[in-house]
């Protein structure tokens, strides 16, 4: 049996496309997501900005119904992990991990991005023993106490503001004098009391023992050295394109990407090869926002629409 659509990847973008192809009339319409679909913004601890949801909800609870929603159309959900997309003809393979092979007419990626790494010494090795990405993962084994955070985006400041309720303290290390997040963020940030800016910084090296970690240097743009004691140290500087799926035998591309490894798309979430739409923050100039991923799934749906109807009849 060969897909009507294949979607690749759970979160905002995918479930969307999921909704939009079932509802659209595809058949064999099924989502590969290696685990819980919803994405990233399950991690996040405060939405404020999706349109129609007021009052203080989690990344968690808002993408809760999504899933259930696109399955009442005839989504299937197949955790699986795929480990590259090929195209023959006018026939897309996905590739499992478990060395499956499943053939599709159109393909809808939505891989998304990673946290990246700050590069700090010390930060892999104690990553998961002190060192996160995830503050609403770890911000409770912090309750009481003091942790620093490390970024200047929406998400670090976020992220503090999630943790100054359950730290004692939050030390935000930013390498710049100013913010590049939402001025109503930045407001927040300074008007809590347990939140101290530690700005025109960088982290130098995070150590600790075996239980984990118990303190990290700072070093500012003067050369000065500052150690903080601390037992937990969360990074948000960012993220990298998943976009391993989309490598080939020969390590080229299945389309075409930009420099920093997004993939180019039309108005139309349309890629460089025909059937293949991107999705989501794996796209170029994508906002990474839930609900303009949620829109790129939609766009990419109508698009695979009407190009399996006009493959196939």
């Amino acid at each position: 049996m060969i897909l009507d659509c294949a979607i690749i990847g759970g979160g905002p973008a995918g479930l969307t496309a999921g909704l939009y192809t079932t509802r659209g009339g595809l058949e064999n319409v099924v989502m590969f997501e290696k685990g819980m679909p919803g994405g990233q913004i399950t991690g996040s601890s405060e939405i404020e900005n999706y349109p129609g949801v007021t009052g203080e909800i989690t990344g968690m609870d808002l993408m809760l119904p999504w899933p259930a929603q696109c399955q009442k159309f005839g989504l299937i959900h197949e955790m699986k992990n795929v480990t590259c997309v090929s195209k023959e003809g006018d026939i897309f393979t996905i590739h499992t991990e478990d060395g499956e092979t499943i053939q599709a007419h159109s393909v809808i990626i939505g891989t998304g991005s990673s946290p990246r790494r700050v590069g700090f010494k010390g930060e892999d090795e104690l990553f998961g023993k002190g060192v996160s990405t995830c503050a609403t993962c770890d911000g409770f084994f912090y309750k009481d106490k003091e942790v620093v955070v490390i970024g200047g985006g929406d998400t670090a400041l976020e992220e503090a503001l999630y943790l100054a309720k359950i730290c004692s303290k939050v030390y935000i290390v930013h390498r710049r004098d100013t913010f590049r997040a939402a001025p109503n963020t930045i407001k927040r940030i300074q008007n809590t009391q347990n939140i101290e800016l530690i700005l025109n910084s960088t982290p130098d090296e995070v150590y600790g023992d075996n239980m984990g970690v118990t303190g990290i240097k700072i070093i500012n743009k003067d050369g000065k050295t500052r150690d903080i004691e601390v037992p937990g140290v969360f990074t948000f500087v960012g993220n990298d394109i998943n976009n391993e799926t989309l490598i080939q035998k020969d390590g080229t591309f299945l389309c075409e990407i930009n420099e920093l490894g997004q993939v180019k798309v039309d108005l139309r979430m349309r890629t460089s090869v025909a059937g293949l739409f991107a999705t989501g923050d794996m796209r170029q100039d994508a906002p990474k926002q839930v609900v303009s991923a949620a829109g790129d799934g939609a766009v990419a749906a109508l698009s695979a629409i009407s190009y399996v109807d006009e493959l196939l009849n």
